[in-house]
């Protein structure tokens, strides 16, 4: 691989006009902040946050209604830290709060943890919240599989699962969509190979480039873009061939098909995408938490928080008004500056912006 330097210098020498480049990984967002990879660029050259980030995308409505449920006496739920913090659409409001109120919330740190919690209450109902994409997801579905097999009958699972394929397809729908270029989710690009993006060059001509975590990484898949770019030849690069594959994990995409299928879903900043999400197949409704407790979403409720508008590349962390002054990590507004992957929480740590 070439040096930083050797990688600016060829940047700097690619004949460019202004051109926006996005990362659709939570992941990619926290290390370019990290990195200070965007104050190295030209200033012509612009890296957006996408919707990379699945506790980023998933919607207040959602979230107000896991909140209603926790506090059902007969529930626990289980779930990842990052969603614990996360506010609904009253400021404030989070599970963090309502198990402060006496909800029982579990943090897991993995989908079996929470089968395994079911088991040890046998006279509670355990709902797992399964956020997620395409990287998290096989894991949520030999949960299930797991479940079923050994007759766990109180565990289920609120799927907030969601696929990046069609979340790109929407965002490139978008009457204001302004992106040249796509770096494209390396954890994700393990599960579902580079055919999973090669949609991208082929039926919208848009550059993309698969990429690793590494600052080196980026730094390179951003030049082999902006050379795709200048030379008006798109196409699909893997820079993360050390961990993707063409094909992908096809034992991992069999346990996924195995328990789930598309499904309609809501989208933060996008809202309703068809076949965007993943709900249980027929055989195994029974462990769909959704179902299990008749949920109903609320009505959408307006938030100051402009997290869609961020993270669908139409503003930026710092162009927020409630940025660092109403909205920081120690008491958020919205999702982007609560989870680890947030590209708020990222701008904010890092000062990054």
């Amino acid at each position: 691989m070439p040096s930083a330097e050797e990688i600016l210098r060829a940047i700097a020498a690619l004949p460019l006009g202004r051109v926006n480049l996005m990362e659709v990984c939570g992941t990619h967002t926290m290390a370019i902040a990290k990195s200070g990879i965007r104050s190295l660029l030209p200033e012509n050259v612009k890296l957006l946050s996408g919707p990379g980030c699945p506790v980023c995308v998933t919607p207040g409505e959602v979230i107000d209604a896991v909140l209603s449920l926790a506090m059902d006496p007969k529930i626990i739920i289980a779930s990842y830290g990052d969603m614990l913090r996360v506010p609904g659409s009253t400021p404030g409001d989070s599970l963090q709060r309502r198990r402060a109120l006496g909800a029982r919330v579990e943090i897991v740190y993995s989908p079996v943890d929470a089968v395994e919690l079911a088991e040890q209450n046998p006279d509670k109902e355990v709902v797992f919240l399964g956020v997620g994409f395409e990287t998290t997801a096989p894991g949520t579905a030999a949960a299930v599989l797991t479940a079923r097999d050994r007759g766990v009958r109180n565990f289920s699972v609120w799927s907030m699962l969601k696929l990046v394929e069609p979340a790109l397809r929407a965002l490139m729908a978008m009457p204001d969509f302004n992106v040249q270029g796509f770096l494209c989710p390396g954890h994700v690009a393990t599960i579902i190979g580079e055919k999973g993006f090669r949609f991208l060059p082929a039926e919208y001509g848009m550059p993309a480039v698969i990429s690793g975590f590494e600052a080196e990484d980026i730094l390179l898949s951003v030049y082999l873009l902006l050379k795709q770019i200048a030379g008006g030849e798109p196409r699909l690069q893997n820079e993360y061939t050390r961990a993707v594959s063409p094909e992908g994990n096809t034992r991992a995409q069999l346990t996924l098909s195995a328990c789930f299928e598309p499904r309609s879903d809501l989208w933060r900043g996008l809202g309703e995408i068809p076949a965007s999400g993943l709900g249980f197949r027929r055989e195994l409704r029974c462990f769909d938490a959704e179902k299990r407790f008749s949920v109903v979403l609320p009505a959408a409720r307006p938030t100051a928080c402009r997290c869609g508008e961020v993270i669908t590349g139409r503003l930026s962390a710092a162009e927020c008004p409630l940025f660092g002054r109403r909205c920081t990590p120690e008491d958020p507004v919205g999702p982007c500056m609560v989870s680890s992957e947030g590209a708020c929480a990222a701008a904010y740590k890092y000062q990054s912006i």
